[in-house]
């Protein structure tokens, strides 16, 4: 962790989020569909409020920087110097509502968290280094600093295959579990629910 520096996602880092995204053509633009879909990536988008927000003539990036400038969407910045190279978006559940497998999540949910954390990013350039853990405990490091609470993930259950980093999104199993995450139960295929309870800081 001492080689890099967790910063917020907030109006004074949207820049170095924004180079990140560009360098990756908007990200994850070939796994994401419906209306998030336009030729210019995700940005981040998918799992944020549903397009009846959407404003006329906004694309993600736009939607993205006003969400932002909100303080309606929320990431660990991960820096190696000067240059964001990783993030994980973590939100209430009110701010990230849209997640996989809804209906058969729901189905099991006794109580919603108070945070998710769901979608982990590296750049292509230092995958393979750890990042995705560094921005995880970023992430667990920021929401104690706001009180804390109870922060569910849904990552993929690779059962120790090796799976493409772009079907990685969510992080896996194993890395939840370093983390400190406990496994609650299965959600769609390939995918599960984790849950860690963080103290406020």
């Amino acid at each position: 962790m001492s080689e890099y520096e967790i910063k917020a996602l907030s109006p004074d880092t949207w820049d170095d989020f924004a180079r990140l995204a560009e360098r990756h053509n908007g990200c994850w633009s070939a796994i994401h569909g419906s209306c998030w879909a336009e030729g210019s990536g995700c940005w981040c988008m998918r799992f944020q409020r549903s397009c009846a927000e959407k404003r006329a003539g906004e694309g993600n990036r736009d939607r993205k920087e006003r969400l932002v400038s909100e303080g309606r969407a929320h990431a660990a910045l991960v820096f190696d110097g000067v240059d964001a190279v990783a993030w994980c978006e973590y939100g209430t559940p009110e701010e990230l509502p849209n997640i996989y497998h809804r209906k058969e999540y729901l189905a099991g949910v006794e109580k919603l968290p108070d945070y998710r954390l769901t979608c982990l990013f590296v750049d292509k350039n230092h995958r393979g280094t750890g990042l995705a853990g560094v921005a995880l405990n970023g992430a667990l490091d920021l929401i104690a600093q706001a009180g804390g609470g109870v922060v569910e993930a849904y990552p993929q259950d690779t059962a120790g295959q090796q799976v493409s980093s772009t079907f990685l999104y969510n992080g896996t199993r194993s890395l939840f579990e370093k983390a400190g995450f406990s496994y609650d139960r299965r959600k769609g295929k390939y995918h599960c629910v984790m849950s860690k309870t963080v103290p406020r800081d």
